[in-house]
């Protein structure tokens, strides 16, 4: 089974994201964050300015041959997207949240401090069972650093994995820095294995993001999972790359 993680940076690369679906038709996989759906006219609490308010259904048009899953955290109009082949078996999908709940209303809180959401899919790979989770962490204003709602939500994070049978994939654009008990409490807690500190990636940003802190994305994995891959893709179609698995 081959996987992609990528933050898809507000669809504002559309045509050249197409381009990259195009080039890895042989992944059973992609899990998206910060995806736009149908958000034309929506009550937007940040700018959007240079963004794909349609980005899911314009990439939809050129993945006919998966079926793709949408799990907002706000309203129903910016979240997390799956896009799954179709081909492999899906028993489950579905979402649960992690900070804040379903429908919260961040008017008055800092820019982008949403109501956050696991995205899982319970399918399985040569035999076995495997759930694969699509994250997006909480921006709160206060940079990537430890906060006491964000020790919350990596709480509540190791609770629901705990939860599982089988193996997993836990992975996405987590807003936190590699050094943050945020972070460590679910490698620890979760006894897994973390390939972007174990594999030494140097960064998980591309050009387009000019700030010093090069960490954002991560992923978990259990310890019976057989890796045959993993690594940073070098296409820039987004300010975050690309994060190739192949188990």
């Amino acid at each position: 089974m081959k996987l992609i993680s990528i933050n898809a940076y507000g669809g504002k690369l559309t045509d050249a994201f197409v381009e990259f679906l195009k080039r890895h038709r042989d992944i059973d996989v992609f899990c998206l964050q910060e995806v736009y759906h149908d958000a034309q006219n929506k009550d937007m609490i940040w700018g959007t300015l240079g963004s794909n308010l349609n980005f899911l259904e314009d990439i939809k048009k050129h993945c006919l041959d998966y079926d793709s899953y949408y799990r907002p955290h706000l309203e129903d109009w910016w979240g997390l997207a799956m896009l799954v082949k179709k081909e492999l078996p899906v028993f489950e999908e579905g979402e649960t949240f992690v900070h804040k709940f379903k429908g919260h209303n961040p008017q008055k809180e800092p820019l982008g401090y949403t109501a956050k959401n696991i995205q899982f899919l319970k399918t399985e790979n040569n035999g076995k069972p495997i759930t694969v989770l699509n994250f997006h962490g909480l921006w709160n204003g206060n940079g990537k650093e430890d906060t006491e709602d964000r020790l919350e939500q990596s709480r509540n994070i190791i609770k629901f994995v705990k939860m599982i049978k089988g193996d997993f994939i836990l992975w996405g654009d987590f807003n936190l820095s590699p050094d943050t008990e945020s972070l460590q409490m679910i490698n620890r807690e979760l006894n897994c294995r973390e390939l972007i500190k174990e594999y030494e990636i140097a960064s998980t940003r591309t050009s387009l993001y000019t700030k010093p802190n090069k960490f954002a994305d991560y992923v978990f994995v259990s310890k019976g999972i057989k890796i045959i891959d993993f690594k940073i893709l070098p296409d820039e179609v987004s300010d975050h790359t690309p994060l190739l698995l192949e188990i």
